[in-house]
């Protein structure tokens, strides 16, 4: 699952690797589980959704994009 990721501030979406979106998580919903924030994240954006967790937004990579 390829997960790319935008802050508020940002213009373009960027390819997230796992480990730097346990870190973005963590940085923007603190010590509320956020493994099971993830796990939410993934679940969500299948269907295409953009999901928000405080300032940054998730969305699945299209497949036709570079």
């Amino acid at each position: 699952m390829n997960i790319q990721t935008q802050y508020s501030y940002e213009k373009i979406w960027t390819d997230t690797n796992e480990k730097d979106l346990l870190r973005i998580i963590t940085e923007e919903v603190g010590d509320a589980d956020p493994s099971g924030t993830l796990m939410y994240v993934k679940e969500a954006i299948k269907s295409g959704k953009t999901i928000s967790v405080g300032s940054c937004k998730f969305k699945l990579k299209e497949k036709n994009a570079n």
